[in-house]
């Protein structure tokens, strides 16, 4: 576009001062742009790669890795990777600059990293381009866009909170009902329909009287994991939804390892939910459904009695993740507490994320804000409910370790 320029205002003078050395002055510039014009053509840019992994997990390493064949020779290439923010990466501002070579293949490399968990969106990549005279720039993009889906990072749990009811199915857990199994019980009489095999041979030649051991069933529970995603407070890494997020898996992940059936209630401006299930597919399936959990401002939302029956078994185990900061969340536990559920509320503790973006917290709204969520936790524990505050610092299997010892000292109604 300069040289256009130049060379009109040279013709313009020569013209206007009936002088030939303006002209000759622009002549070199108007033969270059001549030539310029003349070869000017698409540049032919062919872009073939994607991303090396479809899924991983937050903390780990992924790349966006292709080939990149030029037609005609350029004299100046950029190229720039649109990603997801929670994908970092180490190229200073995504940018790589190449003199590619006409015909050959070019290597282009992005290196990434997860940094939370989601869905994320990677690519097309953008190209600016000028052409060896140095006249015309191109832009455009090239290839697709491709999709990772980064799994947040839980922590391993080794001992859980046993549910308080069991199922018919064959599971890990200990049973109150006797019958066939491998765990003891005690030692009865001998009654009619009991196997030989059950004999105890010691006590009934001591007592001269039959008698059989009794063991307790194995069995398995249904675990249902309610997330409250009406509110959310802190962003990224550290937030109250992440947290929650993150504790879900780890739930889920331990009690499937226990041969428990888990399913999940996503409670909030979407109701969604996922049919209880066991094995290692039904974990994968948690996971997914947790990395579309989202905070989405409704005021149309449907109550927790809309969820079908085999959602929420009557002997299910119901683990809530909340931050008690929306009073449609109390409202729907205590509608689960009162139909007859084995409810355990976790409050997140939203006030270790205040303050982390450097804003300025008053300290009168912060404690009038504490009463208000002090007062709805105590409402709930009035209404029965098993509600454990989970501040920072604690880890979430300190947290369940309470349960146990709450479940275990604890008066409650047989199952």
């Amino acid at each position: 576009m300069g040289y256009a320029a130049l060379v009109a205002l040279g013709a313009f003078a020569a013209v206007t001062l009936d002088r030939i050395a303006p002209l000759a002055l622009v002549a070199p510039f108007a033969i270059w742009l001549a030539l310029g014009l003349a070869q000017a053509s698409d540049p032919g840019l062919e872009l073939e790669g994607g991303l090396d992994q479809p899924r991983v997990a937050e903390g780990q390493e992924l790349a966006w890795s292709g080939e990149l064949r030029c037609r005609r020779r350029l004299l100046d290439l950029e190229l720039r990777l649109p990603h997801a923010p929670d994908l970092s990466s180490e190229v200073p501002a995504d940018r790589l600059r190449l003199s590619p070579r006409p015909g050959a293949a070019e290597p282009v490399s992005w290196p990434l990293r997860a940094e939370r968990w989601g869905h994320h969106q990677v690519g097309p990549v953008e190209f600016q381009a000028q052409d060896a005279f140095g006249l015309l720039r191109y832009s455009g993009q090239l290839g697709g866009a491709g999709r990772v889906r980064v799994y947040p990072a839980w922590e391993r749990l080794r001992r859980l909170a046993d549910p308080a009811r069991t199922q018919l199915f064959s599971g890990n857990r200990i049973a109150r009902q006797h019958g066939e199994g491998i765990e003891f019980a005690e030692i009865r009489p001998f009654a009619a329909g009991d196997r030989v095999r059950r004999i105890n041979w010691r006590v009934t030649a001591r007592t001269g009287s039959p008698f059989v051991n009794d063991f307790h069933l194995e069995r398995n529970a249904d675990v249902i994991l309610f997330i409250d995603s009406f509110a959310e407070i802190g962003a990224g890494l550290d937030s109250v939804l992440t947290l929650a997020v993150r504790a879900a898996s780890a739930l889920a992940d331990g009690y499937l390892g226990e041969r428990d059936r888990v399913g999940l209630v996503g409670f909030g401006g979407l109701l969604r939910w996922m049919v209880p299930g066991m094995g290692p597919q039904q974990f994968y399936r948690v996971v997914e459904s947790l990395l579309d959990t989202q905070v989405v401002t409704s005021y149309a939302w449907q109550k927790v009695d809309v969820i079908p029956n085999r959602v929420l078994p009557p002997s299910a185990t119901v683990l809530a993740l909340t931050p008690l900061l929306d009073l449609r969340s109390l409202g729907a536990l205590v509608n689960l507490h009162q139909r007859g559920f084995d409810l355990v509320v976790l409050e997140i503790d939203p006030e270790r994320f205040i303050g982390r973006e450097g804003r300025a917290v008053d300290a009168t709204a912060l404690a009038l804000w504490k009463l208000v969520r002090a007062s709805r936790r105590r409402a709930l524990q009035r209404s029965g409910l098993l509600v454990l505050e989970w501040p920072e610092g604690l880890s979430l299997e300190s947290l369940l370790a309470e349960i146990r010892e709450f479940r275990r000292f604890a008066r409650r109604p047989a199952a």
